[in-house]
């Protein structure tokens, strides 16, 4: 039943970054590895880690518009969560090390040796099994979510100060793992791993296979996300963002459909900052930066709020465009090419560039520029259908449910 409604989720231009997807994840480790050096069509195992990290970007932003595009909840802390299945990854990694620290401590990280500690601390136990460390990467992530989303949702903070105490939240994160005594490697972070599984993360191989699997978990978070917003519940997301107060007037727990989204969008963040981790081979406390949280707004606005396969592609543009502008002369510029992107999109392109795309396919078929992006994607507003022309019940158990499959029932 649930692989049916995945499969049911995509519409075209999802099957096509799908196809995309699949292609990438087995063209490009049989060009790194099969194909000699000397060959024009060889991928370098660098190239191999740095588009492997942009999938991983790719699937933050993903996780980000589902619960700013379908539910509008703009967070500006969502790299906290990336950050935190990121040092889950990275405390397995350094429990792979063992003996051949600096130190030779079977147990104690070198960092731990370093600042003299005795034993290792309680929530490091475990993270020596990787079934337990996959656990904890979606595990705390959503945990965290849950219980943020569960005071904040139902003490009815939304707009703007919901995204600054979000904000707050990833900034307290990123001064806690500072501190060398919370056991995290302090400012240096966690790094110098040698072991993902039993295979050396830095042979090529270690890097083309995790290649394929950030573009599987893209794949599979997309087709995840597209069920969800596609659902009975999926539906009811969108009216919150569309029309809340009248949303709840019907009798929905608009805190609840909240709160599972916005866990569910962690735990998708967590894997991408787990499968970020071995690729670039450090993880610090910079991750919880609020500037990196607000970067991941621009990616999502650059590519198309509200479209999933819009967000993965800006994620994409704006740090391959990050890669180039960073190197050289312009490194100092990139702060303002970033800000100036964000404003022009904002202005000229509110759609984004998947909007534009679509645009250019069908020029006579388009919403005006400040329509909803979820109107291009034939999805109705249900402030202009069902819950416009609907009867409210005056008490919640007889109002319409999920179950129903539709907002409201029309009046007989």
């Amino acid at each position: 039943m649930i692989t049916r409604r995945l499969l049911e989720a995509p519409d075209g231009r999802g099957w096509q970054f799908l196809a995309i997807l699949a292609a990438a994840a087995v063209v490009v480790p049989v060009l790194n590895v099969f194909v000699p050096q000397s060959s024009s069509f060889h991928v370098t195992t660098t190239t191999v880690a740095l588009w492997g990290k942009y999938l991983c970007y790719a699937l933050l932003a993903l996780s980000l518009d589902l619960v700013w595009g379908y539910c509008g909840i703009l967070s500006l802390g969502h790299g906290a969560f990336f950050a935190l299945g990121g040092y889950a990854m990275g405390m397995y990694l350094m429990r792979q090390i063992g003996t051949r620290g600096s130190y030779a401590h079977p147990i104690l990280p070198d960092f731990m040796m370093f600042l003299n500690w005795k034993e290792l601390p309680w929530y490091w136990y475990g993270f020596n099994h990787f079934p337990y460390a996959a656990l904890m990467i979606v595990l705390v992530p959503g945990v965290l979510a849950f219980v943020f989303g569960w005071f904040a949702f139902r003490s009815r903070v939304t707009g703007v100060y919901l995204s600054i105490i979000t904000q707050a939240l990833t900034f307290a994160l990123m001064l806690g793992f500072f501190r060398n005594n919370f056991g995290f490697g302090g400012n240096n972070g966690l790094t110098d791993f040698y072991d993902l599984l039993g295979f050396s993360v830095r042979a090529p191989k270690t890097r083309a296979v995790l290649f394929s699997l950030s573009a599987v978990a893209l794949g599979l978070g997309y087709l995840l996300a597209q069920a969800v917003v596609r659902s009975k519940a999926g539906k009811v997301l969108i009216a919150i963002r569309d029309a809340e107060s009248r949303t709840r007037f019907l009798g929905y727990r608009v805190e609840n459909y909240k709160t599972y989204v916005f866990t569910l969008s962690a735990c998708m963040a967590g894997v991408a900052g787990a499968l970020y981790v071995p690729q670039v081979g450090i993880i610090n406390p910079s991750e919880f930066a609020p500037g990196n949280s607000i970067e991941v707004v621009i990616w999502v606005a650059v590519g198309g709020r509200g479209t999933l396969v819009g967000a993965s592609l800006g994620a994409v543009i704006v740090n391959y465009l990050k890669t180039m502008f960073t190197a050289g002369m312009l490194a100092p510029y990139w702060l303002f090419v970033l800000g100036a992107m964000f404003v022009l999109v904002t202005i000229f392109l509110p759609r984004g560039v998947l909007g534009l795309l679509r645009r250019g396919q069908h020029p006579g078929n388009q919403p005006s520029a400040g329509a909803d992006p979820s109107n291009a994607r034939g999805l109705t507003p249900p402030a202009a259908s069902g819950l416009a022309g609907s009867r409210a019940s005056s008490t919640p158990s007889h109002s319409p449910c999920v179950g129903e499959g539709r907002l409201a029932q029309p009046a007989e």
